[in-house]
């Protein structure tokens, strides 16, 4: 879904039985705003070790710079703590309207946009299940599984598929916003009655509830704001939850919105087509990217933000993910722009259970490992089993064969004990490689601002991180060595770890081994030290 974004922080927070048994996760803040850079060991959090690499390993080596391409929803590239790192076309002269290094693309400065045109740039998009359901109704609306023809029966078959999941989502997004929204005007009446607009722990610990409902709401917001402000949580989980689930009507799951033409006019049937878009790398929400990009490399030398886990990393924002689901032209496009103009590590913070066209990806993903470029991707949200449910991209490509310098990356907590796997979190014992921290995760967001995000998302430029600090020091290591090498050093986790069942299931306790093929959680410090030895 999109960039992950929405459904990591609201996932678990609005139920089914949201009314019944108002049923809300944990808004628990993690200790330190760094925790993901810090060693288990020293700190106590479930850390990468990166401060422990700076300060024992590369004290006083040189670097050389890395170029990381994020591909994502937009990048703001006047962030204070963004700034020094964004990288710079320094053949292409700003703002001439001119395409000054001849790569097919006018006043790409600081990466290119391929949702977007002179008209504008895509903000929502519907999700790729609406956009191959809307195109199979053209064939198959009508036709029965008695009147189909025998060569017809398996797309019929797929497009049933199709029309079941849309319906079992568009059902779920409609009961959410009816849940929510009757939640909200319970809880809004309450602050009303304590005459307060930012009610504190005090206030809902002393209030006299009216009635059960408002007796569930009262121990339901005393638990939240042990560790959260009422702002914060109603911010996160009232409004953005509300939000969320009316976008996904309004537009993810809307059969008729199709942005595409107004706004990037290029000829979608034609996978080949390179040269559309525009030069907004920030676009219309560039939260994710931004957040995302933090994490690799917000700078490390000045007083103020936080500090990203490389140190000398350019960030090629190249924008290709709306909210909605990302289309597989752009995110072919996205990776051979970025391996064209000199990325070396790629993130992609984001996934999705249909694909259009798989096999311009798969070509695309061929291009990044013949150039030497390494790909790490968020394993998704969804607390699946990527080993039995299909997400796209993936390394394996079409017609056989597989990419080997591609890494998956599940998400994290900080907690060495059975909930260290992220709740939310996709797994796989032969599909997810790694795990990273992506609970709570501090970063850069627009505006000189900072938040924490759950997420694969987060767990991704984790791992992204790390591998262009690998490149920094080591540059002579090739793409899949470096992945040889994240693999092999990774931290093993020797006990099990819990995956959340359906609503009102027992969770199932797996060994870690069970959800990843390393087997473990991704570490700086071990990573480099290998990398200076490795043969």
């Amino acid at each position: 879904m999109n960039t992950l974004k929405n459904k990591v922080v609201l996932r678990g927070i609005f139920s089914a039985a949201l009314i019944a048994g108002l049923g809300f996760s944990s808004f628990a803040q993690v200790q330190k705003d760094n925790w993901h850079n810090l060693d288990f060991k020293k700190d106590s959090v479930f850390g990468v070790s990166t401060e422990k690499a700076y300060l024992e390993l590369l004290k006083g080596k040189k670097s050389t710079p890395v170029i990381v391409g994020v591909l994502d929803g937009g990048v703001d590239i006047k962030h204070e703590d963004l700034l020094s790192v964004i990288w710079v076309n320094k053949k292409e002269i700003a703002g001439n309207g001119k395409d000054d290094d001849k790569n097919g693309y006018i006043d790409d400065v600081n990466g290119w946009n391929f949702i977007g045109s002179a008209k504008g740039s895509v903000s929502h998009e519907a999700l790729e299940l609406t956009r191959v359901l809307r195109r199979d109704k053209a064939r198959f609306e009508g036709v029965t599984a008695e009147t189909v023809k025998p060569a017809d029966k398996p797309a019929f078959e797929q497009y049933q598929k199709e029309q079941a999941d849309f319906d079992k989502q568009t059902n779920e997004a409609k009961n959410a916003v009816a849940n929510i929204g009757g939640l909200k005007i319970a809880l809004d009446a309450m602050v009303k009655n304590m005459g307060k607009e930012n009610p504190t722990l005090a206030d809902f610990q002393n209030y006299k509830a009216s009635s059960d409902m408002e007796g569930r709401l009262k121990n339901i917001m005393v638990s939240q704001l042990q560790n959260s402000t009422f702002e914060e949580f109603y911010k996160a989980q009232i409004v953005k939850g509300l939000d969320h689930y009316q976008d996904q009507l309004a537009y993810n799951l809307n059969l008729d919105f199709d942005p595409r033409a107004e706004f990037v006019g290029d000829n979608y049937a034609d996978s080949k087509q390179r040269n559309y878009g525009n030069n907004d790398v920030t676009g219309p929400d560039a939260s994710h990217g931004t957040h995302v990009s933090g994490i690799i490399a917000a700078n490390r030398t000045n007083t103020i933000g936080i500090k990203g886990v490389a140190d000398n990393v350019q960030i090629m924002g190249v924008r290709s993910v709306p909210d909605g689901d990302e289309r597989d032209k752009d995110v072919a496009n996205a990776i051979r722009y970025a391996v064209s103009n000199g990325a070396k590590v790629l993130n992609m913070s984001f996934g999705k259970a249909y694909s259009w066209d798989k096999n311009a990806v798969d070509e695309a993903v061929k291009y990044a490992m013949s150039k030497d470029v390494l790909i790490i991707q968020a394993a998704g949200n969804d607390n699946k089993n990527l080993d039995v449910e299909k997400s796209f991209p993936d390394r394996r490509y079409e017609g056989g064969g597989t990419a080997e310098a591609y890494i998956v990356v599940g998400a994290s907590g900080s907690a060495d004990d059975k909930t260290l796997k992220a709740d939310f979190s996709n797994y796989g014992k032969t599909t997810v490689d790694v795990f990273a921290p992506g609970v709570k995760i501090y970063s850069t967001v627009p505006g000189s601002k900072y938040e924490a995000y759950n997420g694969t998302s987060m767990a991704a430029p984790v791992v992204a991180g790390v591998a262009a600090l690998i490149r920094e020091y080591y540059p002579k290591l090739t793409a899949v060595q470096v992945k040889d090498i994240l693999m092999k050093s990774v931290v093993k986790v020797d006990h099990n770890v819990d995956i959340e069942g359906a609503e009102g299931e027992t969770p199932k306790s797996v060994p870690f081994a069970d959800i990843c093929i390393s087997g473990g959680i991704i570490n700086a410090y071990n990573a480099l030290k290998l990398a200076a030895d490795y043969k």
